[in-house]
């Protein structure tokens, strides 16, 4: 098992993992996106594989923050395999985002998570996130 560096022919092998999360209908897209993460040098696009078989994949974006000393990490996708969840892939996966985060001189990880997705929530606690305050967003058309 490794955690590496997602590449445009992973798509195949990493469409699945959307779709679980209630996200259908990727594969149109989805080699364009992982092209466009993997050439933003503020963003890493991680994936698990175990055996040649894509079990997680971790979208991460760096943020400078102008007004304070640390910048943040945002996870802005994170799946891990409905087959293999509660086997310790998504704590592998985080510890691993977060002594890169460490790195990157981050004091902080944010992430989004709908209120529906209760078994994230419940991860997300166990490894030490806190609900913050308000997000606010506008929808462009």
């Amino acid at each position: 098992m490794c955690i590496r560096k997602a590449r445009p022919e992973d798509s195949d092998s990493i469409v699945q993992l959307p779709t679980q999360l209630g996200y259908p209908d990727t594969d149109d897209f989805i080699a364009d996106k992982i092209y466009i993460l993997s050439s933003d040098p503020n963003t890493e696009l991680l994936l698990y594989e175990a055996d040649g078989k894509v079990l997680a994949i971790i979208a991460i974006s760096f943020i400078v923050q102008l007004g304070l000393r640390g910048d943040f990490a945002r996870i802005s996708y994170f799946s891990v395999d409905s087959d293999w969840r509660s086997k310790g892939i998504g704590k592998d996966m985080e510890e691993y985002l977060e002594g890169f985060a460490l790195e990157k001189k981050c004091d902080r990880i944010e992430l989004h998570c709908s209120e529906n997705r209760r078994d994230a929530h419940r991860f997300y606690s166990r490894h030490g996130y806190q609900e913050s305050p308000k997000c606010l967003m506008k929808r462009l058309k």
